[in-house]
């Protein structure tokens, strides 16, 4: 006999075995129940949830002949049926590879014969969002005014897609993700049918790894007691098997870190290559433990939100300790862009190696993110030697150049006594050009060319000058600036706008971190050719 694999093994047969969709279940065995069933269902949600489950137990359970309280019994010949794919009420259609108007023209020729047998004929439409426009157009109608005998259950992971004519007819259930104590929970007991043995701790790595879905969790189950076969399945076997790396090791590689120790990081990641371990999943995984290192950090309260245990969750407590929250942050970062960096790389290692050695070596970056964190780094040090007014002399004189955008320290001694920063007045020019004139007046039909959330931050900008004859676009966002400041965004605002004037002008883009207002601080051309921009309201 060929083996059966545990998610197919153990798939749901009624209601009541459908784990983490409580408020799913009850509303349909409720409809069941009192005969109020709809005659279009849309249920969404991400893999593994149990969408096509719960459609087929639907099926079974309008057409059972003992219903128990809205749940089908399994036992009539109706039941089984459906349950050997049998039935001809039961009709499944993949539209991912059936999405052709031909193929919905046959379900409404189809459905215009009333069943041989049972009282409902159920369509299950999977992936529903891979139908053709003319497809859905054609399925439109039969939804519209469907025979009383006929009931639709469409089934997606990208609800977006469907059109708005759909969904208005449709019920619609979104299918959770599911916990990891539910999963973990139903592994274990899955286990014990199996005859076999593991240890929590394995379990529900498991559970946590299937990232709420419940056949992704099955499989790797199948997977690691396959591999381990007749013997006692243990948290270092999971972790072999899916090329996962020990909590243990993230604490060293942080560790590391914050001893600016290059070497002994090198040494963990030339250990986990030689032991084989997913450098991907590494890379998600330790952006996870400092993110929970953040969370921690950032709350008393967050022991009942960090699922982990008592020993875990005291050593993040002390690690708590020896790292800065705008480090984290910083470093959170770097990882984040590296996940998806390595994603199609062939040389994943490298750039791992790459992003240790920033972590590592904050001063060979110059963001303003990471001036910062170095700049809390200074200053922790200086309050701890000195307690007195010479630390708040030099905090003071470094923020002051970085304002400045003077990025590396300057070896000057701190002044006796700090004056307050005085507004800066611009000279307004002679002659504002020509060019930048015409730009600054037809500047509403530029922004108004800009794609959606670049326009949104050029109707919030300031226009001045640029040295002689070019043009500065400063806005007070320092998320805006930095995101428009790069060297697409900032090339594509340069194009419309030289495409709009018919001439090429050179563009500059800078956030207002002088800590004054634009107007006092830089020449405002609106001012200088005494005009007012407005623009045109739009929906966003």
């Amino acid at each position: 006999m060929s083996y059966t694999a545990l998610y197919r093994k153990y798939r749901p047969l009624n209601f009541e075995d459908v784990r983490g969709q409580e408020h799913i279940v009850t509303t349909i065995k409720n409809q069941i129940r009192t005969g109020r069933i709809g005659h279009a269902y849309l249920f969404c949600g991400t893999r593994g949830t149990g969408k096509t489950t719960v459609a087929k137990i639907f099926a079974k359970a309008v057409n059972c002949e003992q219903p128990q309280d809205g749940s089908p019994c399994g036992e009539c010949p109706a039941c089984k049926a459906i349950a050997a794919g049998n039935s001809m009420n039961v009709i499944e259609i993949d539209a991912a590879s059936n999405n052709g108007v031909d193929n919905i023209r046959e379900i409404r020729e189809e459905v215009t014969y009333a069943p041989t047998e049972g009282r409902y004929r159920v369509y299950i439409i999977d992936e529903v969002h891979m139908l053709s426009i003319g497809a859905f157009n054609a399925l439109l109608k039969t939804l519209e005014e469907p025979p009383s005998y006929v009931i639709f259950i469409l089934a997606t992971t990208e609800a977006h897609k469907i059109p708005v004519t759909i969904l208005s007819r449709c019920q619609r259930y979104d299918f959770h993700r599911i916990s990891v104590n539910t999963i973990a929970k139903r592994l274990q007991k899955l286990i014990e049918l199996e005859e076999a043995q593991a240890e929590e701790k394995a379990v529900r790595y498991i559970a946590k790894s299937a990232d709420g879905a419940m056949r992704d969790a099955l499989s790797l189950l199948d997977q690691c007691m396959a591999f381990y076969m007749g013997q006692k399945l243990t948290y270092e076997h999971v972790l072999e098997v899916l090329g996962a790396v020990d909590t243990g090791r993230f604490s060293s590689m942080l560790r590391a870190v914050t001893g600016k120790d290059i070497t002994g990081a090198m040494r963990l990641m030339e250990q986990l290559v030689a032991e084989g371990r997913d450098l991907g999943q590494f890379v998600n995984d330790y952006t996870w433990y400092m993110r929970n290192l953040l969370l921690l950090q950032s709350s008393d309260d967050m022991e009942d939100v960090l699922d982990m245990s008592v020993e875990n969750m005291a050593l993040l407590k002390e690690e708590c300790q020896m790292i800065s929250g705008a480090q984290l942050i910083r470093d959170i970062r770097i990882f984040s862009e590296l996940s998806s960096q390595i994603r199609y790389s062939s040389q994943k290692r490298i750039l791992i190696e790459i992003a240790i050695i920033k972590l590592c070596r904050p001063e060979m970056e110059q963001d303003q993110e990471t001036v910062l964190a170095r700049l809390e780094q200074v200053e922790h040090q200086v309050s701890h030697q000195f307690r007195d007014e010479i630390a708040s002399q030099v905090s003071l004189q470094l923020k002051q150049q970085m304002r400045q955008g003077a990025i590396q320290w300057q070896d000057t001694a701190p002044q006796q006594s700090a004056e307050p920063e005085e507004a800066v007045n611009p000279v307004l020019p002679v002659a504002v050009p020509e060019d930048i004139r015409a730009a600054v007046k037809n500047w509403p039909s530029i922004v108004s060319a800009m794609p959606g959330m670049i326009r949104m931050f050029m109707q919030r900008a300031h226009l001045s000058l640029a040295g002689d004859s070019g043009l500065l676009i400063v806005l007070d966002d320092a998320i805006g600036a930095e995101m428009l400041s790069g060297e697409e965004h900032r090339q594509e605002i340069a194009d419309i706008i030289s495409k709009t004037m018919g001439k090429e002008i050179q563009v500059q883009i800078r956030v207002n971190d002088t800590g004054h207002a634009f107007e006092e601080a830089f020449v405002d051309l609106k001012e200088a050719i005494h005009m007012e921009i407005e623009y045109e309201e739009e929906d966003m």
